[in-house]
């Protein structure tokens, strides 16, 4: 350590992440010159969402809030103003806990962030025709509990995903990390360690990229009866959620304990009966279970960038198919 160390001043957080946004409305081609915006107002980097939108050239910015176990509104809204004021876009962007009843009628996009779900068949009404509905994941991600989907196609509102893996959006390569970060957090030290993994989508070869990088000896199953007699140290469960039911049941779990009899349980995505892990005493990380079809750790815990590349990306999608731009194969939208 040189010895002034101990007097360097603090990284200045408002400016890296005016940065990043910057750089990936420009990587992704994002301008929503003349729309109007309709999505949420949260804390941490979630707060760049509607700041994106107006940096991206939003006519209107609306962005919904409301007190969670994240923060207050008003830490909310303290937040968000600040960041627009820092990007200098503060006249556009409206934060709001109420949903004006002449709002809907003049909006574009509306993302399916946080605060606004569920996106119902009360809100899709309201909307204009030239409407869509952008969501921040990829279309094999869809949960039916999220928005109407039958609303949306009887009022033919779009409803347009984002394609992560597109090399403008680059998210899915956090998703080792992530899963890294998760396990370090349970006190598994994860290099050297023998860590079965239980996925069957497309996060497969990016936890494996991750685990491999961080030193860890990982095996791919798609589910955990393929899982053969260890030694593992843990089992990484990444299951698609499943709406008829648990991804990891107690049949799967007996299965797990006499492969793996001294293995953790982490659960990185996918619902898991956490009743017959405790009966058979097998420890399981984090202590609090995820919320049905959500992940146990937000990309958020690795920093501002990931989740910056994700608004970015899920806000274009959503214009170019507002602006009636094709869809193609491998592009950054997908219509569900």
């Amino acid at each position: 350590m040189s010895p002034d160390a101990g007097n360097a001043s603090p990284v200045d957080g408002t400016n890296i992440l005016c940065r990043l946004m910057r750089e990936r409305i420009a990587a992704t081609g994002l301008d929503l010159t003349g729309l109007t915006v309709l999505t949420e107002a949260a804390t941490g980097a979630y707060a760049s969402t509607p700041v994106i939108a107006a940096l991206a050239g939003a006519e209107k910015v609306w962005a919904f809030t409301r007190s969670s176990r994240h923060g207050s509104a008003a830490q909310v809204t303290a937040e968000t103003l600040g960041l627009a004021r820092a990007a200098g876009i503060r006249d556009r962007l409206s934060v709001i806990e109420a949903l004006p009843e002449d709002v809907p009628g003049t909006v574009d996009i509306v993302t399916n962030s946080g605060h606004l779900r569920p996106i119902d068949e009360g809100l899709i009404r309201r909307l204009p025709d030239r409407a869509v509905i952008g969501l921040m994941f990829e279309g094999w991600e869809f949960r039916g509990e999220d928005i109407d989907l039958g609303a949306c196609r009887r009022r033919g509102i779009p409803v347009v995903a984002v394609n992560e893996r597109h090399p403008a959006v680059g998210v899915f390569p956090f998703l080792g990390p992530l899963c890294v970060r998760l396990l370090r957090d349970a006190g598994l030290p994860v290099t050297g360690q023998r860590i079965a993994v239980l996925c069957d989508n497309p996060f497969a070869p990016f936890l494996a990229q991750g685990l491999a990088a961080a030193g860890a000896r990982a095996g791919i199953f798609a589910d955990a009866l393929s899982v053969p007699d260890g030694p593992w140290d843990a089992a990484l469960v990444s299951l698609r959620p499943d709406d008829d039911g648990l991804r990891l049941s107690a049949d799967d779990i007996g299965h797990l304990a006499r492969v793996a009899p001294r293995a953790m349980l982490a659960q990185f995505w996918g619902d898991v009966d956490r009743a017959e892990l405790h009966r058979r005493g097998m420890p399981v990380w984090p202590p609090e279970p995820p919320r049905h079809g959500h992940m146990a750790i937000l990309l958020g815990a690795l920093g501002p960038e990931p989740i910056v590349r994700l608004q970015a990306g899920g806000l274009r999608a959503a214009e170019l198919v507002r602006r009636g731009c094709s869809v193609e194969r491998d592009g950054i939208a997908e219509r569900i």
